[in-house]
Parts: structure tokens; sequence; C-alpha cells
């Protein structure tokens, strides 16, 4: 468990309690819990100070300065609304328990924004062909921009939803993103790769993942840039109660010229002068349930458009859901430029 730093045991002494404050510095507030870190009770500076003033000292237990009844969250139970709640009231720092109420985990709102509890999955296996020479002996995910590689962006968004699981699917130079990520231990997360024999499309390599923890899976091209909000595309997601949705990116058209509409019979209907039509296209990022696994072939060829089809096919619920934000396919060497440019203003 990440965060055991707020983890105190409850024969620890008053110095002692003192001592982890103050390493904490902003984040400071202790757990107090037995040998089994089962949650007994909260401790802050407050805490101790109040308990000064009562005429407590050195030598008293800490158990005599702690709040028994600290706020926490069931690992099976937390939701966006209940974390908003505890953010709106101000909490920074909030212990996630099982059912025998051990602690489990740490949620510090300044680390993460939120918990979601899906896996991701994040497609890294192309070639990167249109920007070569760059990506001749450096795969197209590990391109610089700005200050860290272009694949880097969306994992550091993912964690910061609390997105812990994610498979990344290499192929071409894919050696050079396991070495770069590793097994993830350094940004406290867990990341695997599925290594293709062969090219399987833009989601058949997804099967190649041992298992998934949750029911929900992000998946998402590496080679964007993009400030979409995950939190919110996630519960529009499980609001419309769909199967699958997919991000959109609106792409406008101008018409330099007056549009007549008219019926089979070349009867006009209507006139619209230099009229602009706004289409929505797919922007390479999806959430999808985990169920929609057993529709894709398995080591065969498999695109994700095959999947949406598929899932249109048999009535399932796809939805899209419009970016508001920042969005860029790094696909070609203008937008490998232009990446450069807007990194420097545009906050990810």
């Amino acid at each position: 468990m990440d965060n055991n730093t707020h983890l105190i045991s409850k024969d620890k002494s008053v110095r002692d309690a003192l001592k982890r404050l103050d390493e904490l510095g902003a984040d400071a507030i202790l757990f107090i819990v037995d040998n089994k870190t089962v949650l007994i009770g909260s401790l802050t500076d407050g805490d101790l100070r109040r308990g000064f003033i009562k005429g407590l000292g050195f030598d008293n237990s800490i158990m005599d300065f702690i709040q028994g009844n600290p706020k926490f969250i069931f690992d099976d139970e937390y939701n966006q609304a209940k974390l908003e709640d505890f953010k709106g009231r101000n909490f920074k720092i909030i212990p996630i328990l099982n059912r025998e109420n051990q602690i489990v985990d740490i949620l510090n709102f300044r680390e993460k924004s939120t918990i979601i509890p899906a896996d991701a999955v994040i497609m890294a296996g192309g070639k990167g062909t249109r920007l070569r020479p760059l990506t001749e002996k450096t795969p197209k995910p590990l391109l610089i921009v700005g200050n860290k590689p272009i694949i880097e962006y969306n994992i550091d968004r993912l964690a910061k939803i609390g997105v812990e699981n994610i498979h990344i699917s290499i192929n071409y130079l894919g050696e050079q993103l396991e070495d770069y990520f590793g097994d993830g231990s350094n940004k406290k997360l867990n990341i695997k790769y599925l290594k293709e024999d062969k090219p399987l499309g833009t989601i058949g390599s997804i099967l190649l993942a041992d298992e998934f923890e949750h029911e929900d899976i992000f998946v998402m091209n590496s080679d964007l840039l993009t400030n979409i909000d995950f939190a919110d595309f996630y519960k529009s997601y499980k609001e419309s109660g769909a199967d699958m949705a997919v991000a959109a990116t609106s792409y406008h058209v101008d018409v330099p010229y007056a549009v007549l509409e008219t019926d089979g019979k070349n009867k006009v209907k209507s006139l619209k002068e230099k009229p602009r039509y706004t289409y929505f296209s797919n922007a390479g990022i999806y959430l999808m349930k985990k169920s929609l696994l057993e529709m894709i072939p398995k080591d065969e060829f498999y695109d994700i458009t095959d999947l949406m089809e598929n899932v249109l096919s048999m009535d399932n619920i796809l939805i899209t859901y419009p970016i508001n934000g920042y969005w860029l396919d790094i696909g070609k060497h203008e937008d490998f430029k232009k990446a450069q440019e807007d990194v420097k203003h545009i906050k990810f």
C-alpha cells in the first residue's frame, strides 16, 4: 500500500507521532492502526496541541490525543459524488478501508483528483512512419513534447484520476517503452505490456492481457496530446448506461457559397448563406465494459471501429462524448511541431 507514512501504530509514543507529522509537512495527518492495520482514529498537530493544553504530556499514550471517528471510504463503495463531497468540505487526505476496517490505501487529493474504478489500455505499437526520420530509432509514443514523452502525458493524467492498472500494447521498438516505464512502481502504478507477435489492429491486442481488475476499461491511442476531462468522460459514460463510449472532437466545414436545400424534385426548400457544418470525429479515446471483450476475435487483426460496429449491430448502447478541451493527434511533422508550441501554453 502506498502512503503508509500516514499510518502509525497505536503503541507508538507521542514523540514518534510528532516527528512523523513534522516529516509529512503539508500532508500532516496520521491514522492510528492496530497490528492488522485496522483504523482506530486520526491524529493531527491540532489534536496534539489541544491535548497539551488540557494537561496531557509526552508520557501519555497517543490514544489519549486521537480523534476516534475519522472520515473514511470503503473500497467497494466509493464514487465520484462522495469524493466530490469530501473535497467540497476541504478534506485533503482520506483513508480507504476494506470491509474488515483495514486501511488498504490513502487518497491524497493533492496527488489524485478522484479514484475511478477502471483499468486502461494504451495502444503504442505503431511504427509512426509519417514522422520519420524521428521514429527510425525511437517509437513515436516516446518522442519528447515539452519536457516528457507524448505517452507520459496520458499516463500521468490517468494516474491523476486514480487509474492504477495500465496495459501498454507494444510492437515496434517496444522494448524502449518497457525500459522507460518499467513496472510503473516509480509512478505508483501497475504497468504491464501486451506484446504483439503480429499486427492485431487497434483493439485486437487487448486480449493479450491476463486479466482486468475492474468492469470498465479505458482504451486510447498513445500519440494523442489532450487535456480531456477523463473524470467527466467516465461520469457521462456511467450515467448513460452505455456499453461503450467514444470521445469525439468537433470538425467544422465552412462552405464559402450559399447552399440551396432542395426536395427530390429540385424544388428549393431553403437557402443558407455560407453555412458552417459541424461534424464529430473519433478522437481515439474510449470507455468500454469488460464484457465487450467477448466480441473480439482471439489472435486476429481487429480494429476498434469493428468493435463499435459490432456493438451497434447487437443493439448495445454506444455514445459519444464531445471533447471541450484540447486535443491533437500527433501523426505528421506539422502536428509534432504544433504540439511543441501548444504544450507551452496549455495545462495538461
